[in-house]
């Protein structure tokens, strides 16, 4: 499967310029970050992805948008790919005004409010881990793309990824051990 990171939020310009949180809820994406999601379709469309997995949080679900302008694919929502809870960021947005921002998404069973208050690294290394057993009984795992986050991404894999990038992940290698 594929993993992309988000494009470039509101709360990464400014998290990184400061080290501060600037308690802004459900960040969306900057400019900077609609042009590198944008860049990400490009590279993805030369991969055989069949569908898309996208974390329920406006960052990923605008970096999912972008790169539907590129691959016309289904997209459903993952909560088990969102980041780890720490940041105001990482207050989500209710699943009423997701889905009626993004109708052609499917939201499933994806409660009213879905995210987490906190969540430790422990929390974060055994969801994640849940995701891989998970994706390594889907058959076509080789042909998902999965737009989500720097902390589960890290969990994941162990890689520290910048915004948009684009990462390779086989589930049936053992989960990362940090």
């Amino acid at each position: 499967m594929i993993l992309v990171r988000h494009g470039q939020s509101h709360f990464n310009l400014h998290f990184g310029a400061t080290r501060q949180d600037p308690g802004i809820v459900d960040a969306g994406l900057t400019e900077t970050g609609i042009e590198q999601a944008r860049a990400a379709g490009e590279i993805l469309a030369r991969h055989d992805i069949r569908r898309i997995l996208a974390s329920p949080f406006t960052r990923t679900l605008e970096t999912t948008e972008v790169i539907l302008e590129t691959l016309d694919l289904p997209v459903t929502i993952e909560p088990l790919v969102h980041e780890q809870a720490h940041f105001s960021c990482d207050i989500g947005s209710p699943r009423s005004q997701l889905s009626d921002r993004w109708p052609a998404f499917d939201f499933g069973d994806l409660p009213e409010r879905w995210w987490p208050e906190r969540e430790t690294e422990t929390e974060l290394l055994a969801r994640c881990n849940s995701f891989r057993t998970m994706m390594a009984e889907v058959d076509d795992w080789r042909h998902v793309l999965i737009v989500t986050h720097w902390g589960f991404i890290r969990g994941l894999t162990g890689q520290e990824v910048a915004n948009a990038a684009v990462v390779s992940f086989d589930p049936d290698q053992p989960g990362f051990v940090p």
